[in-house]
């Protein structure tokens, strides 16, 4: 199995802030915005949450409760109402899905999803980030991929899927849907240290510290994009990341890590027909 860091949601680039974490705990990715869709932030609630009011608060009313946006991964069945055909799914395409197909991803490979999020408080009726608080970097949620299909050779057969934005691209032989496992994925509503990639006072949400099975000894393959060995450094039980500010997917193979399964074990991801 290879498990992909795919890394999704708000941030500085997309959005232009960091998703929310409340302060009862919780934790929501937002989607990022996408004027190709009819799906609005307004439409959509979690956890007693509109993300129409969440976004608006806290881009200062750059993005606003009615703005299209790109629900990818979709992997929450609560978001919307569905077919009872409906599976959760994610679409990739451009040079990620080059990279994917390329590092010969495939049924059974595992999505884990991970975003930039920030404490955040009310003032004034309104959310806002909690001052003396950093961005970091959560993983969120997860996909066990079933099947891998081309949009533009399934269009007409996956009428349950039609409202997923990779379904309103023009044709497009990259664009590529990764449908889940029956009961593969879900998402984290959450947070929890042992889900947290950046290290403790780190002066970046991109220098992660991770357990030390994670660095590549011994010829072992690398995480995909950080095959620079100045990127990684032994700390005692663990190891410090630079990692990486660009691309979307990094992908490792576990077959020469096999400590990773009891790694997403203990952060809370057990897969079906896991012991």
């Amino acid at each position: 199995m290879q498990l992909i860091l795919s890394r999704k949601g708000f941030d500085s680039s997309a959005g232009g802030v960091p998703s929310p974490i409340f302060p009862d705990g919780h934790i929501i990715s937002l989607p990022i915005p996408d004027k190709r869709t009819d799906l609005k932030y307004n439409n959509i609630e979690v956890n007693s949450h509109n993300l129409g009011r969440i976004v608006d608060h806290l881009t200062n009313g750059k993005v606003q409760p009615d703005s299209s946006l790109h629900l990818d991964p979709d992997l929450n069945s609560d978001h919307l109402p569905r077919s009872h055909e409906w599976l959760p799914l994610f679409g990739q395409t451009g040079a990620a899905q080059g990279h994917l197909r390329n590092q010969s991803v495939i049924a059974g490979d595992l999505f884990v999803f991970f975003g930039l999020f920030q404490e955040v408080e009310i003032r004034n009726s309104r959310w806002g980030f909690r001052k003396n608080t950093r961005p970091k970097h959560l993983i969120w949620g997860w996909l066990q991929i079933g099947e891998i299909v081309k949009v533009d050779n399934i269009k007409d057969q996956l009428d349950w899927a039609s409202y997923h934005p990779h379904f309103n691209r023009a044709e497009d032989d990259n664009n590529t849907l990764y449908i889940s496992t029956r009961d593969g994925a879900g998402i984290f509503e959450e947070y929890s240290e042992c889900r947290q990639l950046t290290a403790p006072e780190a002066p970046s949400p991109t220098h992660w510290e991770l357990p030390a099975w994670f660095f590549p000894y011994e010829s072992r393959p690398v995480l995909t994009y950080h095959g620079k060995m100045d990127r990684w450094q032994r700390k005692e039980e663990n190891v410090l990341l630079k990692s990486a500010s660009r691309g979307q997917e990094f992908i490792l193979q576990t077959e020469h890590y096999p400590e990773a399964k009891s790694w997403l074990s203990g952060i809370g991801l057990t897969l079906p027909g896991s012991k």
